[in-house]
């Protein structure tokens, strides 16, 4: 498995730092439209793009060991973002 060596958030973005020295910077926004619940994943799959409000931020981040939870400042907290959907996101 391919666990970030450091994580962190500042202003918008969630930066990842791999081991294999590659960086990826996610904004707030983008995480929280990419949501991977099921609820948000089956409005993605009926056509209903929903996005994010330009204000959400991330409030915490709760390590799950093959992931990590991210609550949004909208009170969103259900998704649970495998390290590997983090890094294809990018």
């Amino acid at each position: 498995m391919n666990v970030p060596s450091a994580l962190r958030s500042a202003a918008d973005q969630l930066r990842l730092e791999w081991p294999d020295g590659q960086v990826t910077e996610l904004s707030h926004i983008r995480l929280r439209a990419a949501c991977p619940c099921s609820q948000c994943r089956a409005a993605r799959l009926q056509g209903r793009i929903d996005t994010a409000p330009s204000e959400v931020r991330l409030r915490a981040i709760n390590p799950q060991g093959y992931g990590v939870q991210l609550v949004f400042s909208d009170g969103h907290d259900r998704g649970i973002y495998p390290w590997s959907y983090l890094r294809g996101l990018a």
